[in-house]
């Protein structure tokens, strides 16, 4: 990928560093998360996707430096609201951790996968596509849960409780960013279209849905 232009707007600045602050957060949870893998093949399928993880938040950073920009500067209007989204959804277990990565983590991947398509930059929205495409967890997740629910099906049940409440977390974590950030929100509604916000939440409520069928749920 080219250099990024050297002069980078607000809501470019804004985005890089959300993003990049919620994948140095993902490095840390499924590098963590995997103490709790019942396999060694499981714990080495976390840690691959944790260097992932953190190989995106290298790039994410550097695009920043490289638009003359501190990366800590950048990400630190984040850190508070991301923050307050983990320690709010804590996993209690194995399978509970891997509904996290794959449902609630994937609605906030279809936000910002949105949001960067109404950055102007060519070179930003595909560095922002390249870092926020699956790196195995949602085939991982979908093949472990479902097994875990052939073999129980009454965790079906609270998997799916928890499923809705991360959504509903991650809803809000999304709309934070979004108001407390002025240059997001008028990235989002510059031209008043506040018909175009009401679709992209219909968008991102209709993949929840579908990951959630995935799993053999309901939202």
């Amino acid at each position: 990928m080219g250099t990024l232009t050297a002069s980078l707007d607000a809501s470019t600045i804004d985005l890089l560093g959300v993003l990049a602050y919620g994948e140095l957060t993902a490095f840390e949870r499924l590098a963590a998360d995997a103490q709790y893998a019942p396999t060694v093949s499981d714990k080495a399928a976390l840690a691959t996707m944790a260097v992932a993880e953190f190989h995106h938040f290298t790039r994410l950073r550097d695009a920043l430096i490289e638009g003359g920009v501190d990366p800590e500067q950048a990400m630190a209007p984040f850190v508070e609201s991301l923050n307050a989204f983990h320690e709010a959804t804590p996993p209690n277990d194995w399978l509970e951790g891997l509904i996290k990565a794959y449902v609630g983590d994937g609605l906030a991947t279809d936000f910002y996968r949105e949001v960067a398509e109404l950055i102007p930059d060519e070179k930003v929205r595909t560095l922002v596509r390249e870092v926020l495409a699956d790196t195995g967890q949602a085939e991982f997740a979908v093949a472990k849960v479902t097994g875990a629910i052939a073999e129980d099906p009454a965790v079906a049940g609270r998997l799916a409780l928890w499923g809705r409440r991360l959504v509903g977390e991650a809803i809000i974590e999304a709309q934070r960013v979004a108001v407390e950030r002025d240059a997001l929100t008028e990235l989002l509604v510059g031209d008043g279209d506040l018909a175009g916000v009401a679709r992209l939440l219909t968008r991102l409520m209709d993949n929840h849905t579908k990951r959630m069928a995935a799993l053999g749920m309901q939202s």
